[in-house]
């Protein structure tokens, strides 16, 4: 037997082996935009997955949808929240996001910031009485 044998049977052992430990492939995940604190801690963000838009926030997924423009309107409506609590935010979005978002918008006839307005009033409607409402504390009873 060669040298040259063994190095080949050796090789292919390796390539074997390191195919069974690769992690399978899955659905890619794009990230897109990111909002991150003064300390650059991630505060949310927007990732693009098997054709669905995905905002996250607080270490959580908040939402999907197909909308670009809808997703990006929410971190951005985010960001704009914490800076109103004095926190410093810086918010970064991708080429591909804002072109997407633009497009929608515009195939609607309004610009990013007209949606903008038309998502914070349709936000602003009132929930259903006795959803979302926070007792006072001295009002809650154990």
């Amino acid at each position: 037997m060669s040298i040259n044998s063994k190095a080949r049977r050796d090789a292919k052992k390796r390539k074997i082996a390191k195919a069974r430990n690769a992690p399978l492939p899955g659905p890619s995940i794009e990230p897109h935009a990111e909002l991150r604190d003064a300390q650059g801690r991630l505060l949310g963000g927007i990732v693009r997955r098997e054709g669905e838009w995905t905002l996250g926030l607080g270490g959580r997924i908040v939402g999907g949808s197909d909308s670009a423009a809808r997703v990006l309107a929410l971190l951005e409506r985010a960001a704009d929240l914490h800076r109103r609590d004095g926190l410093e935010v810086r918010l970064g979005c991708s080429s591909a996001l804002r072109t997407a978002a633009n497009t929608e918008v515009a195939e609607r006839g309004i610009s990013f910031e007209q949606f903008q307005l038309e998502l914070e009033k349709e936000l602003a409607i009132d929930p259903s009485p006795g959803l979302h409402v926070v007792q006072p504390m001295s009002e809650v009873r154990h």
